[in-house]
């Protein structure tokens, strides 16, 4: 298999081998399979392996390898990558629906370490699984996915035992702008705002070097602030006008269907058609304008330096990018403008953010 770098020109992260053994395991770990966690002594809740406030993370050796899970409505991708962000094993499967989405995601862990020779499966470290929806990472349980159809599915440690090493969760959009943050179009900043943009609108926050979290665990539901209450269209959240209404990718795609009375296969197609369409100059701007409403409250609260576009519809460019300065700059008379960038990995942002979460053991 041809080796690949994740991200681009993403950096690898920086690595620390003082007190770690060979072999990628943190020193003093148990073990391969049992239950206690490699990032500290003291076993996380639920038989999870993410790290408790008494048992702090700790970055795998050099030597280590690590295994990505990216869980998406309809496919999983996985990837197993080295310290220098090498890929030596890849593949992607259909996502099935329901609990079963569970038993493909270790299908395809096995299928990916079925490809590395013994003595470099042996030096697989950590791995990580993210999950779309509502996810518990403290009690280890996938509390909710209405696009795979899931609800309270205790992980638990089956993929530990499973695999032999420390397996993490969390949520997807949070590894993802957290990798976009550290590594990618943020990294260097320590206050920045991420975007997703694909099917849905969803992001993290950055504030003074710190990823922020909420009580729940996650945070940056930014698609589902209501920025047309008066004449929206629904969402199916249950209010009105909601950002994702407009300036999802599945939204520019359905509202230039409406507008032009022509059916069109993605929201690429609408870019493609500035800026000699009127229909999607219409869509394109309506988009922009609600996103920027959207953010102008989080820009007031934050500060950001920079904001930077990820997922799918960042594939759209300075078409997007220049678009969104240019309204935040209409708007913005208090605080000072951020600069708007195209991240990164777009697209891969989760799958090359999985890989280096299981590195890092949290997302610091």
């Amino acid at each position: 298999m041809d080796r690949h770098r994740v991200g681009g020109s993403a950096p690898a992260p920086a690595l620390g081998a003082d007190s770690r053994e060979p072999g990628g395991r943190a020193a003093g770990s148990d073990a391969p399979g049992s239950n206690a966690s490699t990032l500290g002594t003291e076993a996380s809740p639920a038989g999870s392996d993410a790290p408790t406030p008494s048992t702090p993370a700790t970055i795998l050796d050099a030597n280590a390898l690590t295994l990505g899970l990216d869980v998406g409505g309809t496919t999983i991708k996985g990837e197993i990558a080295d310290a220098s962000g090498a890929i030596l094993a890849a593949g992607t499967v259909p996502t099935p629906r329901g609990e079963t989405a569970f038993a493909a995601m270790g299908d395809l862990g096995d299928s990916l370490l079925a490809e590395l020779p013994a003595d470099r499966r042996d030096r697989l470290g950590r791995a990580a699984v993210l999950l779309p929806g509502i996810v518990d990472t403290t009690r280890s349980i996938a509390v909710f996915s209405g696009n795979v159809g899931w609800r309270d599915v205790h992980v638990g440690d089956r993929f530990t035992r499973r695999w032999g090493v420390p397996v993490l969760i969390e949520h997807d959009v949070a590894v993802a702008g957290w990798a976009e943050w550290r590594f990618g179009a943020g990294r260097d900043h320590g206050d920045v705002l991420v975007i997703v943009l694909g099917t849905g609108v969803s992001g993290t926050l950055s504030v003074g070097g710190r990823l922020v979290r909420s009580a729940f665990g996650q945070a940056g539901e930014y698609g589902h602030i209501p920025v047309r209450p008066a004449d929206g269209l629904p969402c199916p959240c249950g209010n009105v006008g909601c950002v994702e209404t407009l300036a999802s990718a599945a939204a520019i795609a359905r509202n230039y269907a409406r507008s032009s009375g022509r059916e069109v296969s993605g929201a690429a197609r609408v870019f493609g058609r500035l800026p000699d369409d009127p229909h999607a100059v219409r869509v394109v701007d309506d988009a922009v304008a609600a996103l920027a409403d959207g953010l102008l409250g989080i820009i007031h609260a934050a500060c950001p330096e920079l904001v930077v576009l990820g997922g799918g519809l960042a594939g759209a460019g300075a078409a997007l990018s220049e678009r969104l300065q240019a309204a935040l700059e209409q708007r913005l008379r208090v605080v000072p403008v951020p600069k708007v960038v195209l991240g990164e990995f777009g697209a891969r942002a989760g799958l090359a953010g999985a890989t280096l979460f299981a590195r890092h053991g949290a997302l610091t």
